[in-house]
Formats: structure tokens, sequence, C-alpha cells
């Protein structure tokens, strides 16, 4: 028999949640991220739990018992429990009355294999009781495991009631798929058949799939075989990622964080701002990425100009796009530029200059100052 084990669930709060839920009759169980994580041995987040209670009821329970409800989702049947400083999404058992492929019309169930069944899969529906035995109603532990991403049922009819499902199973496959086995034959069968939902999908949706899907550890796999079904042009046009393999290597060599807009830089595109609805932070970054790509400026002129990471990040990048190595010294050039000063101010002109004519001279003699391995001080470069 398996059971969690982990110290969130033997936390006071945890338990006098779902005990407060079952002394008055009602299901609750743990399900989703938190069950599949900790059978995992990966970190968990949100603790979510599914009850046969309906949301009144259960915030009914919840307020005898002295813990705050909070209707956060209450048209789905979501109330978040805060019990001492930890805060539980319960959320009453359901199946889908009605789906369009963006959105589902649900209704509350009776059962947990209803409520499992209209998941998206196998390793998300699975569910534990509150002394850590796991409820298995669709056999998806196995699957688990194994690290099988695999839909629930038939894989087309998963993704027509909702066809961001296609763009979540190449992340789910990236962060807990076992990349030796390969992806399931049938899920890329119904996801290449499915391609035409993809226009009904917001582009801020199709967005933050991507932007997870690019933080995995290594999302190369899943990213090129969204290529071959023909989905990732449909959501980057223009997309090449042949270098992001190439990419992650590098980032892996130097222990370097997963970072999505760096990422992104590699794979190019047409207009990644308005494709994926890019914050105006991660633009900005993504601009700078490619300007630096496109001006091929050294690493010491990056750091200079942009900071260290991200003179760091274009090195990586022009490596990985343009097949060659990345210099034995990068890390010595990153640091003399980041730390360089020009030594010349706008006033050390004013005398001869000034508008137009002043920025241009400071300009020219900045980029001097650069190609000397910023060794002029002022009286050399006032001298010029």
């Amino acid at each position: 028999m398996t059971r969690i084990t982990d110290p969130w669930l033997a936390k006071a709060d945890t338990q006098r949640m779902l005990s407060v839920l079952e002394s008055a009759g009602a299901q609750a169980l743990l399900v989703g991220g938190c069950v599949r994580n900790a059978l995992l041995g990966l970190p968990v987040g949100d603790i979510d739990v599914a009850t046969d209670a309906p949301p009144d009821e259960v915030t009914a329970i919840a307020e005898k018992a002295g813990l705050r409800a909070v209707p956060t989702g209450i048209d789905h049947g979501t109330v978040t429990i805060i019990a001492g400083d930890t805060p539980f999404e319960v959320t009453t058992f359901r199946r889908d009355v009605e789906t369009d492929g963006r959105r589902a019309v649900v209704t509350f169930a009776g059962s947990v294999e209803e409520d499992a069944a209209r998941r998206d899969f196998t390793m998300n529906a699975l569910y534990a009781r509150r002394d850590g035995q796991v409820v298995d109603p669709l056999g998806g532990l196995s699957d688990l495991l194994a690290r099988r991403v695999r839909f629930i049922g038939e894989p087309a009819d998963r993704i027509r009631e909702d066809y961001l499902r296609s763009l979540r199973y190449f992340r789910f496959h990236a962060l807990y798929g076992d990349a030796t086995v390969g992806f399931d034959p049938d899920a890329l069968n119904g996801i290449a058949a499915n391609l035409e939902g993809i226009d009904r999908l917001s582009r801020e949706r199709i967005g933050a799939e991507m932007r997870k899907l690019l933080a995995a550890p290594d999302p190369a796999p899943s990213v090129a075989t969204m290529r071959q079904t023909g989905l990732l042009p449909l959501c980057l046009p223009g997309a090449d990622d042949t270098a992001l393999a190439p990419l992650v290597h590098l980032e892996a060599e130097r222990d370097m964080s997963p970072n999505a807009v760096r990422r992104l830089a590699c794979l190019g595109g047409d207009n990644p701002k308005d494709a994926l609805r890019l914050s105006r932070a991660d633009n900005k970054v993504l601009k700078t990425l490619r300007n630096g790509l496109s001006e091929l400026r050294g690493p010491a002129e990056n750091a200079y100009r942009s900071g260290p990471d991200v003179a760091r990040d274009i090195a990586l990048l022009q490596s990985a796009l343009f097949e060659t190595p990345v210099a034995s010294d990068l890390e010595e050039q990153i640091a003399l530029g980041a730390s360089a000063v020009f030594p010349l101010r706008a006033a050390d002109l004013a005398d001869e200059l000034s508008g137009v004519e002043l920025g241009t001279r400071l300009r020219e003699l900045e980029q001097v100052w650069i190609k000397s391995g910023f060794s002029m001080d002022r009286s050399a470069l006032m001298a010029l």
C-alpha cells in the first residue's frame, strides 16, 4: 500500500483542516500536484483538496470550526480554507457538462472516480487520505512511477475539452517524463490531429505555458517534438529550436539556473512579444539579448553596457547559435567590463562641443576606450 509520508502532511494545520471536513461527514482527499510531487520526492507548493461536500457546506464546516473560508473560485466549486498560516484550496468533486476547447461548464459530482475522469493526465488524478494512503482511481500511480505522461482516456477527447492541454503535455513531459522512454505515441497523434484548436486559445494562456515549459530543467526534447507535431510554429511563428539543446548543455556546464527568456532568445520567432504576450520586463530583456546577438559585441563590452548576467547569457547564446566555443576567459572578460567606469563626462568636452556634436564625440571616445580594454584614462582620451 503506497503512502505519502512528507512532513507537510503531518503538519498540524494540514491534519486539522482535513480532520474538520471528515468529522463533519465529508470526504477530504489531497489531490493533484501535492500528491504527484510528494510521490516523486519533489518540493510541494500549493496543497489542493477534493471533497464531496458542496462549497456552501465546506464554508459552513470551516467557519464552525473557527477556520477562515474565502470563496476564491466559488463558481467552479473552490473555497480556500486557511488553517493557521496555510491556505488550502478545497474543491468539490466535479464533472464536465460542456466544453468548448477553452473552458468547461461543470457540475458537482458524487464520486472521486467522476472527479478523476475530468482531469488531464493520469499522474494528476492521484489522491491521498489524511493518513497518506494513496487513492488511485484510474491507475495513474504506475504511470507516475515510470515517469510516463499519459492523457486520461482518449487523448483527442481530453485535448478537445481544452486545447491548452496540448502545450501542457509537453511541459509535463519536460518536468516529469522519462526522456529515455520518449513520448506517448497516442498523445502525439491526438495533438497533431487537433492543431486547429490552438487558434481558439488566448495568446496569454499560450505564453504562460511556453514560459513554464522553457523554465523546465531541459525543455529541448519537448520543444523539438512540439515542432515535429506542428505545434511549435502555431505557438511561436518563426521559432527555430536547433540551438536549444546546445544552450541547455552550456547552461548545465556552468551550473546556471533555467531561464525562460534566455531560452526564448535562442528560439527566435517573428514576434514573440505579441505571440506570447510577454510582459514589458521580459520583452525588454529579450530585446537586449537579441540586440547583443546582432551587434556581436564582446563579453566585456556587454558586461559594461548591460551587466554580467546579460553578458553571460549573450555569450552562451552566441556559442549555441553560431556553433562556436565559449571563450576560456569569459568570466574574466565579464568581470573586467562589469567593473569598468568610463572616465569622461559631458562636462569634460563642454568647452569645445555642445548638443549633438558633444554626444557623438562622447560615444566615439567611449568606443575607443572600450577597444583599449578599458585601459585609457581621462588624460589619454582628452588628448585624442
